[in-house]
């Protein structure tokens, strides 16, 4: 058999319809090995549910008592350790503030934090001060000594993540000591 022969019996490269070459590359493309698959974690294309800063503790409830006095809620009694988590997610959905208690656009400092919380029902005023004192331990232990906890909140070289870590060590050492 002849050269010109051979060539005679390939399938024409081109058709008028072009339907002989599409089936050429569509035939060598699945001869190719299938390309790895890269292992990246899932990341939800609709994103995360928002939650509000007192998730996972009770709203306080009027009772009927505190409706006919015109007083406010009860308290609902948190430890320190709670306090100071509630006081991070304050910050955290409202934003961080230096210099004022807060702002219009609804930004707190450390202060103004605790005493939002506060204000929404969670804890006492006895709450409030067992958890700055255990801020003001964390403060001291660290190597920071500061007259108060809002001192250290305006200092020019302090960042939102440093008080949220602040906030966090506090918490875990008001929680080991049982307050």
């Amino acid at each position: 058999m002849t050269t010109i022969t051979r060539l005679h019996r390939l399938p024409p490269l081109l058709t008028v319809d072009g339907s002989a070459l599409v089936a050429e590359i569509e035939a060598y493309l699945a001869s190719l090995p299938a390309p790895a698959r890269l292992l990246v974690p899932y990341v939800c294309p609709l994103g995360s549910a928002l939650q509000a800063w007192n998730t996972g503790f009770p709203p306080p409830i009027l009772t009927l008592l505190d409706r006919i006095a015109r007083r406010p809620a009860r308290p609902v009694m948190v430890t320190a350790a709670d306090h100071l988590r509630l006081t991070s997610r304050y910050i955290g959905q409202f934003g961080w503030l230096q210099g004022a208690m807060w702002d219009d656009a609804g930004r707190v400092c450390l202060l103004g934090a605790q005493a939002a919380v506060l204000a929404h029902g969670y804890g006492t005023g006895r709450t409030v001060e067992t958890a700055r004192w255990q801020v003001m331990e964390i403060l001291h232990t660290t190597g920071r000594p500061v007259s108060s906890p809002d001192q250290y909140n305006d200092r020019p070289t302090t960042r939102q993540a440093d008080i949220h870590h602040l906030l966090d060590r506090a918490a875990t050492r008001a929680q080991s000591l049982g307050f």
